[in-house]
Order: structure tokens, then sequence, then C-alpha cells
């Protein structure tokens, strides 16, 4: 059972972990002592991360080396969608920049007595 060249534990980890941070998401918008377990959640996840890491279930001996190369046929593409997500990414942090970290904090009027 492999998807895009993944084996099983790494798709169990990536869905571990999309899970406890959408859920550590949702409990932080709580209101009260609610919004104190994303801790547990994160430590859990965390704690389950290493278990899972710890004990593999493959056989710990490598196998003889093989006969053939391994070739990436891939590689212009990887680093095309790797310069593409630089840019986005880039691109991303100067938008939060305009829009969230430089954006005015009004003052408040006086009370006038």
């Amino acid at each position: 059972m492999a998807a895009l060249g993944l084996g099983p534990g790494v798709l169990v980890l990536q869905v571990l972990w999309v899970l406890a941070l959408g859920l550590c998401l949702a409990l932080s918008r709580a209101a009260g002592r609610t919004r104190l377990t994303v801790v547990p959640v994160a430590l859990g996840a965390a704690v389950l991360t290493a278990a899972l890491l710890l004990f593999p279930r493959e056989d710990e001996r490598p196998r003889p080396a093989a006969v053939y190369e391994i070739v990436d046929t891939f590689l212009i593409g990887r680093f095309v969608l790797l310069a593409v997500m630089s840019l986005v990414l880039l691109g991303c942090l100067f938008l939060l920049l305009i829009y969230h970290l430089m954006e005015p904090v009004y003052a408040k009027p006086l009370p006038s007595s």
C-alpha cells in the first residue's frame, strides 16, 4: 500500500498531524478553560508519533544492494515545483506583512467629561 511513493507509516503520520492540528485550531477558538486542551492534544500527537517511529514493523536488517542504478527522472519537474512553491510562499508572506502586520491601529477617542 503506497500512495505517491510514500509508505503507509508516512501516510498515518500525516493523517495524525493533520487531525491534531485541525483539532488544535478548533480548540484554540473555544472560550474559557476548553482552550487549554490544545496542549494535551499536541503532546498526545507527539507521543503517538514517537511511539510509531520507535517501533517499526519492518525488519531493520538492510536488504542486499540491487544491481541496477536508481535514476530520478522527474528532477527538473521537482525543481520547477519547488521554485513555484517558494514564490507562492514569498507572496503569501508579503501579503501577510501588508494586510496583517502593518494594519493601522486607530486610537479610541478619550471620554469627554
